[in-house]
């Protein structure tokens, strides 16, 4: 166990296999709001997105690299027990930017009563489910 005198920080720093990097950081550079980093030779099959200077999510090409777990897209379900979760402080305006984007939605927007939050459950283009969410305590039923 670490000490308990040091503090220590963790950031999450989540990456996913997609089939076509440009297009599905642009999906989530909509859907959430975030930047890409600029144009850079890999982009083609790496990506990291940013909000406010801190990354959120990294996308990676499947079979580029020969990373292990990043190979042979078709092997298994994409995520499969795996949730996209991303809190936002504008849960409207990402409700709206997910229509505007025609996402596949798998819950419509809906009060989790336990956190007391806004959900919407989506599914990008790869078949990952993506959950975006309001801060807990902001619903008002």
């Amino acid at each position: 166990m670490p000490p308990m005198a040091r503090r220590m920080t963790v950031r999450p720093q989540l990456l996913i296999a997609v089939r076509n990097v440009r297009a599905s950081s642009n999906w989530y550079q909509h859907l959430l709001g975030l930047e890409a980093l600029p144009e850079h030779r890999h982009r083609d099959f790496y990506d990291r997105l940013l909000c406010n200077g801190e990354l959120i999510l990294q996308l990676h090409a499947w079979d580029e690299e020969n990373h292990p777990n990043l190979v042979n897209a078709d092997a298994s379900p994409h995520g499969h027990g795996v949730v996209l979760w991303f809190e936002l402080d504008e849960f409207d305006a990402a409700v709206e930017r997910a229509r505007q984007l025609r996402a596949e939605v798998v819950l419509e927007p809906h009060i989790n009563p336990a956190p007391n939050h806004w959900e919407m459950w989506l599914r990008d283009a790869d078949g990952y489910v993506v959950v975006i969410a309001s801060p807990d305590g902001t619903a008002k039923s």
